[in-house]
């Protein structure tokens, strides 16, 4: 079976199918090494984020393997997409309790280890959060500050693990955008994360960053 361009939808969504009748065909052999990126891009018409949050998706499942510097390798032929609905059709609680508990220990890591080059970096990432308007582009641009933080606490297994999980974030946050009914924490909230991990204090980083989160999760709790 060839790649074909994928329809409209959820890129991410279409692209996954696609790589895992891939391997399914026997056409991608556990052992083979996929095409690159560019050339993914070309043949699904899709953008390269997308590619790399489907390659993403699947190395986290064990169904591919990424190996710096030479290429992205098939691991197994297992299907990965029952644990991938999973996380697709996960509550917005479930989405939200997750939040709490990478951002609590992200942030205070991050207080601890940032350096000026992260606090610039957040500072930016802040400042597109504020500026947003549109619930897509408000949850890219608050799912990539949450990132940011993650980011700084220098732990590259909290960060990988937060990048798979920031699909499922995004749409969260953006659903939260045009829920008026649901509280959603406002710049303070997230200016009082920063401040905290630029004055180095932990245990007020985690503080701050556990208040951006219950009153949204609280809110769930009522309406469930």
């Amino acid at each position: 079976m060839s790649l074909q361009p994928v329809q409209r939808g959820s890129a991410v969504e279409a692209v996954l199918d696609q790589m895992h009748e891939q391997v399914a065909s026997g056409a991608w052999a556990v052992g083979d090494r996929i095409p690159g990126e560019h050339e993914l891009c070309a043949l699904l018409r899709v953008s390269r984020p997308a590619i790399r949050e489907a390659i993403r998706a699947l190395s986290h499942v064990g169904v591919l393997e990424v190996r710096r510097g030479d290429g992205t390798y098939v691991r197994s032929a297992a299907d990965p997409r029952p644990l991938l609905q999973r996380v697709e059709r996960a509550s917005l609680r479930d989405v939200f309790e997750v939040q709490l508990a990478y951002d609590v220990q992200a942030a205070k890591l991050a207080a601890v280890r940032r350096t000026e080059d992260d606090l610039r970096r957040l500072e930016e990432l802040l400042h597109d959060r504020d500026a947003a308007e549109d619930p897509a582009v408000f949850g890219e641009a608050d799912s990539r500050f949450h990132l940011g933080v993650v980011e700084a606490a220098g732990n590259p297994l909290l960060a990988e693990a937060f990048r798979f999980f920031r699909h499922r974030l995004r749409e969260s946050l953006s659903v939260l955008r045009e829920d008026r009914d649901l509280p959603e924490a406002g710049p303070a909230g997230h200016h009082a994360v920063l401040a905290a991990i630029a004055e180095r204090d932990a245990e007020a980083a985690g503080r701050a960053a556990a208040r951006v989160v219950e009153p949204t999760l609280r809110a769930l709790e009522e309406v469930l």
